[in-house]
């Protein structure tokens, strides 16, 4: 599901969803925001989100009502801007925990996110 969807096919994808006709949905940001399905139990973010803000709601597909979930997130070098403050995000969660190669990645320390940034 992405932009270049019409909004008609858009919520067909969504309604088969909902009615478990479909048991993967494939989207863009297109599908970050304002989506609520039962029981998505993982949600894979093959893109790094820009801000922690879109990455909040990518990953609040997940885990709804105190239902358990997971979600996965490849990042890499150029995801660094974003990266220390999803590492505060996940440290701070008392239901998640950081990974270790995100705890230890020098992107995701503040004083190199600082430098990148000026």
């Amino acid at each position: 599901m992405h932009g270049s969807k019409t909004q008609i096919q858009r919520e067909a994808a969504i309604q088969q969803m909902k009615e478990g006709r479909m048991d993967i949905l494939i989207a863009t940001d297109v599908a970050g925001r304002g989506i609520d399905i039962a029981d998505v139990s993982l949600v894979v973010n093959f893109q790094m989100s820009r801000s922690i803000e879109d990455y909040t709601h990518r990953i609040g597909r997940t885990g709804r009502a105190g239902k358990s979930g997971t979600a996965i997130t490849f990042w890499g070098p150029d995801d660094k801007a974003v990266l220390y403050d999803l590492k505060q995000m996940i440290i701070k969660s008392p239901i998640s925990k950081c990974p270790h190669d995100l705890r230890t990645s020098e992107f995701a320390q503040r004083a190199f996110v600082k430098n990148i940034e000026t």
